[in-house]
């Protein structure tokens, strides 16, 4: 699939405003896919940044694999993720994400275990995410919704968030 002449106009916006400095790459990377409609960044516009910026693309898709806030496939409209870190995990994480996956008709974990999870709903209504660690854990178990972060939360309170999305989407 070809950038359109919007998205190639875009990232070069971008890469001219933030080309320079440490941390650069990660800069423009977030402003680009935040920019697009299931923010997410798309082969096509890695291998652009690449050849606009003369970084290689391996290096480039290794930031954007390493860091959990980059995502390779659309997302959907909302997102939830869900911290697997060992505060939360001994404080009922795992309980939250099989109640989110329940709510949201999403396959069952894998069996290989992985910490690791990126799930999207048919609709692309919500993705659902784990990861490692937020560094919250006084506030375990801890989850992120639409990038507001939310410490105890239990069963009921992710389903009152759920609920709040959906009169949201009502309104």
């Amino acid at each position: 699939m070809a950038l359109s002449s919007d998205e190639r106009k875009y990232a070069d916006q971008v890469i001219a405003a933030h080309a320079e400095g440490p941390g650069a790459l990660l800069g423009i990377l977030e402003r680009i896919q935040e920019h697009t409609q299931h923010k997410y960044l798309s082969s096509e516009i890695l291998e652009y940044v690449a050849e606009k910026t003369a970084i290689p693309l391996a290096q480039i898709y290794s930031v954007a694999t390493f860091y959990a806030l980059f995502n390779l496939e659309p997302q959907g409209e909302h997102s939830i993720c869900i911290c697997r870190g060992t505060a939360c995990h001994t404080r009922g994480s795992r309980n939250l994400l099989q109640r989110l996956r329940l709510e949201l008709n999403m396959p069952e974990e894998s069996e290989d275990g992985a910490d690791k999870l990126c799930l999207t709903t048919p609709d692309r209504r919500y993705s659902l995410r784990t990861v490692a660690c937020f560094g919250q854990c006084a506030l375990a178990p801890v989850v992120e919704v639409d990038h507001a972060i939310f410490g105890h939360m239990n069963e009921q309170a992710l389903h009152r968030e759920l609920e709040q999305l959906e009169k949201e989407r009502e309104s």
